[in-house]
């Protein structure tokens, strides 16, 4: 879940637009001009391509506008891993795991990319804090469909392989198992 961060105008001398800064949420807007809290929203608007919100605002005291920002401010994942230590998820380290799995296949950058994107993307809807469990699973399920051989690749390594057996038994099991569709 992510908090809504209200941003506040911060006077910039001979600016036509008003740069704003991140702060704690108000509910008050302060004229960067007079410094009143009384004002109107005169136009809205997407910006940033829909990652922010623009706010055009006159201020009732001195009648000037200026220009406000409201974006998503996204919680931190963090991520607990099986000896109970946590860090901050690093989608970097997602994107490597990935794509040493899928090494020599026929798989882009991009769709890596925007595979651990998709899995970021998932885990997120968990809650601020997930298992290393959690996400291994979502990158042996995505993997599962787009590669058979990526996918053999990570579950060894998720699911420490430790013989030619461990292999054997995952191989019947991808035989077994009808794909999902994508």
């Amino acid at each position: 879940m992510a908090a809504v961060t209200r941003l506040r105008p911060v006077p910039v001398p001979g600016a036509a637009v008003v740069v704003v800064v991140g702060g704690p949420y108000s509910d008050t807007m302060r004229c960067p001009y007079c410094r009143a809290t009384d004002d109107k929203v005169v136009d809205s608007r997407a910006a940033d391509d829909g990652g922010a919100i623009r706010r055009r605002r006159e201020c009732l005291v001195c009648g000037r506008r200026y220009t406000t920002y409201e974006r998503v401010e996204e919680l931190s994942l963090v991520v607990r891993k099986r000896s109970g230590e946590t860090e901050p998820f690093d989608r970097a380290k997602l994107v490597a795991g990935i794509g040493a799995a899928v090494t020599g296949r026929p798989i882009d950058e991009a769709a890596v990319a925007a595979l651990a994107a998709d899995i970021e993307e998932e885990v997120r809807s968990d809650g601020p804090e997930i298992l290393t469990d959690r996400i291994g699973v979502a990158v042996l399920e995505r993997l599962r469909v787009l590669d058979d051989v990526a996918y053999l690749r990570f579950a060894s390594v998720y699911k420490d392989f430790e013989d030619a057996g461990d292999f054997q038994r995952e191989v019947r099991l991808l035989k077994k198992e009808p794909k999902a569709a994508s």
